[in-house]
């Protein structure tokens, strides 16, 4: 387990850093309310995502350490949206439709509203 966790981190850390440098580089390059860098991050790690999964399950070219370093702590790292958005495919693969339904809504409304609270409250203080 301990191990498990150590591989996990170290992804995580790489993910973490490339997920920091790919902010600045795109805050250096554009001028504009747009968050370029956390939109970036996310597409490019949900593609990541999809072909390390893809990967996994139909060429079993990974094994299970590389799986919890690539998929758990790179992208965990690089961006979570990669995560949310292989679950969103998962279900509409396998035709949960109100899975999904649920899933999205209210990923997407109590993160907004958590994201408030946590900035009123800090505000607050």
């Amino acid at each position: 387990m301990f191990k498990t966790m150590i591989i996990a981190g170290l992804g995580g850390f790489i993910g973490t850093c490339l997920r920091f440098l790919t902010g600045k580089l795109c805050h250096a390059i554009t001028a504009s309310a747009f968050p370029w860098g956390t939109f970036t991050v996310n597409i490019i790690g949900s593609f990541v995502i999809g072909i390390f999964f893809g990967l996994a399950e139909k060429h079993n070219v990974i094994s299970p350490s590389m799986n919890v370093f690539l998929i758990t702590g790179f992208c965990g790292g690089f961006t979570t949206f990669s995560s949310f958005a292989d679950d969103m495919y998962l279900l509409l693969e396998q035709k949960h439709w109100l899975y999904f339904g649920l899933y999205v809504g209210l990923s997407f409304l109590l993160g907004l509203t958590l994201v408030w609270l946590g900035r009123s409250l800090i505000k607050a203080a």
